[in-house]
């Protein structure tokens, strides 16, 4: 018998997003009043890469393709999941196969959504050809891996077309979290008709045809994106703003200038040292929430230095994240000794390091004592190259590790900066020594943070990590029904990890906006999503 899945509230992210209240006077921005009431404006810190589904991997990306397309399901105003393009679908009793029943909607050219722009996009996002940075997360998908790396023929994955209005899609094992997977980018439908007749070029400008809230009117590159209304979504009477302006600008404090005078309605990250004047004189704007996400620094494991365990150990011992969240921050981040940020999914305690109990001078001998044995000391220390993408807070928080290994290692530290475009392609093609990173969760599942240090996981494990212990263990917490006993092999997996320490665990963020007050039905919630479809503006 299956099981009939409808509109439901059980499947909200696990950590409850409470606003951090700031006081103050109000402080009403110079020229407030101009902005139109139908059209809302976003500081959105990134130029894209592009507009396609399948080769984005950014926030600051899919903050603009989620207000255009519209997956099997997708996201509440709180953050919680709810039916999407799909009105309501059934489970089989192994959990193993859903049948997802669509409703009746159309592309924003009135060509209607059918259950083949699902398998179509399905189909191209896992080809080898496509080469697409986040096929991985759709592995879930019975042979989607082998499809994805040539072992397997495209139509041995587990994705059917019943009908028009009827997609079944099998899965590799149970995977309670699938449903919070297909909000993802990664799973939204492509247009195949679009992609047939204009191929890469189908994204861009007007031959953007979506099927979500809003489609996209024009792109001018480093300036603006700009979408309009879709009068074909079909909820588009109760979509209230007609037009999303979207600035690439990363500047945080330049930003922040034209919030202030009123061009910018929402920023969606600000610098840690505009916080006290913003308590002062905009405490109305501030939104600062828990948020599922951790900052992290890769250690790329191939470096003649980094390659030993001994020096990543003393790396990461070295660092007090206590002055990082506290001094440095000071925005509400928590200090991170693990990966997976506490609250996510049903995991409970994650695996932390297991020197978090020492105080600071008994971690700064350890180090040294690991750096002498690879062969290192303060007078003869390595060089390192530490990479970050443009932001005032990226740049605070390398200046202060930097000071820290040299102090208490002797550690040279060459800092580098690109814009986020330039230096998340230097991650993919391993292209550094030490770099910034940052990973908010795709879906409530501490499996999304553990999967980057996957060895399959190719785009995605900046520093080539490679423990064969590691990968069975999270392949088994992948097949495993017993939610219990899969947390219980992530949680191994991930004390292999903080054991060997291809990634630093540095903090576990909070979601930093700024929205002005004339933005209604703004919730604050963990994944820090918020689509327009569900705004006003006065």
């Amino acid at each position: 018998m299956s099981v009939k899945m409808t509109p439901f509230k059980h499947l909200k992210a696990g950590m409850l997003a409470i606003s951090i209240a700031v006081s103050g006077a109000f402080f009403t921005a110079p020229g407030n009043e101009a902005q139109a009431a139908d059209t809302l404006t976003f500081g959105n810190m990134g130029e894209p890469a592009s507009l396609d589904p399948h080769f984005i991997s950014g926030v600051w990306e899919s903050r603009i393709v989620g207000n255009m397309f519209l997956g099997l399901t997708t996201e509440a105003a709180d953050g919680s999941i709810i039916p999407g393009a799909a009105e309501s679908w059934t489970v089989s009793d192994d959990g193993l196969v859903y049948t997802f029943t669509l409703r009746d909607h159309t592309w924003s050219d009135g060509k209607p959504v059918t259950a083949n722009d699902f398998y179509y996009a399905f189909q191209r996002i896992l080809a080898p050809e496509t080469a697409s940075g986040y096929s991985y997360l759709l592995y879930t998908i019975k042979n989607a891996q082998k499809v994805n790396t040539g072992k397997a023929s495209p139509e041995a994955l587990g994705v059917k077309v019943i009908d028009d209005k009827t997609l079944e899609v099998s899965l590799e094992g149970p995977a309670p979290y699938f449903v919070a997977q297909l909000v993802h980018y990664t799973a939204y439908p492509i247009p195949s008709h679009k992609v047939k007749e204009l191929g890469k070029e189908w994204a861009k400008n007007k031959g953007a045809v979506s099927n979500g809230a809003y489609t996209l009117e024009e792109w001018m590159p480093n300036a603006q994106i700009r979408l309009i209304k879709n009068p074909k979504f079909y909820d588009a009477e109760n979509v209230s703003i007609n037009e999303l302006i979207f600035y690439p600008q990363e500047d945080r404090s330049a930003v922040l200038k034209r919030v202030r005078a009123g061009e910018v309605d929402i920023q969606t990250d600000f610098a840690s040292s505009d916080l006290k004047w913003l308590e002062k004189n905009m405490p109305e704007y501030i939104r600062i929430a828990p948020y599922l996400g951790v900052y992290y620094y890769p250690l790329n494991t191939s470096d003649e230095v980094l390659k030993d365990p001994r020096v990543r150990k003393a790396l990461a011992m070295s660092i007090d994240r206590e002055i990082l969240t506290d001094k440095v921050l000071r925005t509400g981040e928590v200090p991170a000794y693990g990966f997976v940020p506490p609250g996510t999914g049903t995991y409970g305690q994650p695996s932390e390091v297991n020197w978090k109990t020492l105080s600071k001078d008994e971690r700064i001998a350890q180090a040294q004592k690991l750096m002498e044995e690879a062969g290192y000391s303060k007078s003869n220390p390595p060089t390192l190259r530490l990479s970050y993408n443009t932001s005032e807070n990226h740049k605070k928080v390398a200046i202060a590790i930097a000071a820290m290994w040299k102090k208490a290692l002797g550690v040279k530290t060459e800092l580098y900066n690109s814009e986020v475009k330039v230096h998340y392609a230097s991650l993919k093609t391993r292209d550094f020594q030490v770099a910034r990173a940052g990973w908010i969760a795709d879906y409530n599942d501490p499996q999304n943070f553990l999967n980057l240090m996957e060895a399959r996981n190719l785009s995605k494990n900046y520093s080539s990590f490679n423990n064969e212990q590691y990968n069975t263990l999270m392949k088994k917490a992948e097949m495993e029904v017993d939610m219990d006993k899969r947390d219980e092999y992530m949680r191994e997996a991930e004390a292999i990890a903080m054991a060997e320490l291809p990634n630093i665990p540095l903090y576990y963020y909070v979601s930093k906006n700024l929205v002005n007050p004339r933005v209604k039905g703004w919730i604050d919630n963990p994944a820090d999503v918020h689509h327009a479809r569900y705004l006003t503006v006065d």
